[in-house]
């Protein structure tokens, strides 16, 4: 069993469009048919609302329920299945989605222990991984898309996000190549001026 790494992929609660936006985040991924997107989803989480924990929980009888989490009963990719968690943090009650791969029994309770523990920090500040991937679930399709043959053979099919120069002009530029200052543009006010550590 391959262990994929637990990432926070949205920074506060997701309303009910932008939670069905992230559900499929990498639709638009090349040889989106072909390939194997366990390790694209596995591991990503995001906070909800009640109300729309509660909307999942209707649409389908879900496939399990463990105490304060249940698993929907179809499959995004493989083993790949969303979890829903109601979680008590720091006193309150707050609501997650996560993608595990069931096929590790143990994947549900992991991701459960790392929201917990995310959640427990302070919550204004972000690592630069975490800022991209808030860039990367927050930006519209056509602001956003995958490397073709425009760059190098090497960079192909990475992610890619929009980017525009002080003289309105604008090109595409690698997610993970983009600098402090893209970054902090892209993000929302709120969020810009976060540390990027997080005090122990």
């Amino acid at each position: 069993m391959i262990p994929f790494s637990i990432r926070k992929v949205y920074q506060g609660a997701a309303d009910r469009r932008q939670m069905f936006r992230m559900f499929d985040r990498h639709k638009e991924r090349p040889n989106r048919t072909d390939d194997d997107a366990t390790g694209l989803y596995a591991g990503e989480w995001f906070e909800i609302g009640a109300a729309e924990h509660v909307y999942m929980f209707e649409i389908l009888p879900p496939l399990w329920m463990r105490g304060e989490m249940f698993a929907m009963r179809e499959f995004l990719t493989g083993n790949v299945a969303s979890v829903f968690f109601e979680l008590r943090i720091d006193g309150r009650v707050r609501y997650f989605h996560g993608y595990c791969d069931l096929g590790d029994r143990q994947s549900p309770e992991r991701m459960r222990a790392a929201i917990v523990e995310r959640e427990s920090r302070p919550v204004r500040a972000m690592t630069r991984e975490e800022r991209l991937e808030h860039i990367w679930s927050s930006t519209h399709d056509p602001y956003r898309g995958y490397a073709d043959w425009r760059f190098s053979a090497a960079e192909r099919g990475k992610r890619i996000v929009i980017v525009y120069g002080q003289d309105r002009s604008h090109d595409f530029r690698l997610l993970d190549r983009l600098t402090d200052a893209d970054i902090a543009v892209k993000l929302p006010v709120h969020l810009r001026y976060l540390p990027d550590t997080i005090a122990a």
